[in-house]
């Protein structure tokens, strides 16, 4: 999913956000159909945001025909009858029927131009519901989508956010044809790595990875800084020597069962019973007076 904030911002299904006006939102959003259509993946658009020509302006011409534009943007809300796709079509069942007409949809990306347009005619809730369907439901094999963030409330924005594996994260970088995206991804086992890399947009809408940027004010004195040993200079010692480690190593913990006591408990036989004493070096035992401890 793609979102856009204040200063344009973009997230989606692999989620970018962006800021620049060489390296905007919808150019980013191009590349990503422009990859998916020569990989031969049929895409289909849910376009709200701009028309058509617009859409399909500077992608590929041979491969412009696995892309399917269903046309929401001259009414989107169904004002007059003639509207093929609507904001009130955008449910699992609808948007079903909608892309089955054009063959199998399994193997189709579904990229949504823009979730705004939705969001602000339809419950959050029945939004997120609808996008759950799509991905776990393998009615579509991806959805990307491009949200105006900064039309929405913070909880609505990552409620939305939340169902993306991947969030990318743009901001301005140092020279005008770049940008820096911080990319957030998650597993399916809930593991969540975080990374930045700044990267621009070529002619041919194919993504260009510059680098990985370095922190600011991060200086050779302070990375040494980090690599300094946080036992040295103590008064006391938390090192162990040699002798100590190998004394150490040599300990008998206690509550651990010896070799006799694990044998009379894994092959007991039935109606069998021992009772097993390890004494302790602690022991009072007195050898001429074994009752000492029942005197009263």
């Amino acid at each position: 999913m793609l979102t856009e904030h204040g200063t344009p911002r973009y997230d989606y299904d692999k989620s970018v956000k962006q800021n620049s006006a060489s390296c905007s939102g919808r150019h980013l959003l191009k590349s990503f159909i422009s990859a998916a259509l020569n990989r031969e993946e049929a895409v289909h658009v849910l376009g709200y945001d701009v028309g058509e020509e617009e859409m399909r302006d500077g992608l590929n011409g041979s491969a412009t025909g696995r892309l399917h534009f269903h046309n929401a943007y001259t009414d989107p809300l169904g004002w007059t009858d003639q509207s093929a796709c609507t904001v009130n079509q955008f449910c699992l069942e609808k948007l079903t029927h909608l892309l089955k007409q054009t063959g199998n949809i399994k193997s189709t990306i579904l990229v949504i131009d823009s979730l705004s347009w939705v969001l602000r005619h339809l419950s959050p809730p029945a939004v997120c519901k609808t996008l759950h369907q799509l991905r776990k439901g393998g009615a579509v094999r991806a959805v990307i989508g491009l949200l105006h963030a900064d039309m929405h409330q913070r909880g609505t924005v990552g409620s939305v956010c939340h169902l993306a594996s991947s969030v990318i994260q743009v901001a301005p970088g140092i020279k005008g044809d770049e940008a820096l995206a911080k990319i957030t991804r998650r597993s399916k086992s809930g593991k969540v790595i975080q990374e930045e890399e700044l990267f621009s947009i070529n002619e041919d809408l194919t993504v260009k990875v510059q680098s990985k940027p370095s922190q600011p004010g991060l200086k050779q004195n302070d990375t040494e800084e980090q690599e300094v040993d946080p036992t040295a200079n103590l008064t006391f010692n938390l090192r162990l020597s040699d002798t100590e480690r190998e004394a150490k190593e040599k300990l008998a913990l206690p509550f651990v069962f010896s070799k006799e006591k694990k044998s009379a408990l894994l092959h007991s036989g039935p109606g069998s019973g021992r009772i097993l004493y390890e004494p302790d070096a602690n022991d009072d035992y007195d050898q001429e007076d074994p009752d000492d401890d029942l005197d009263v």
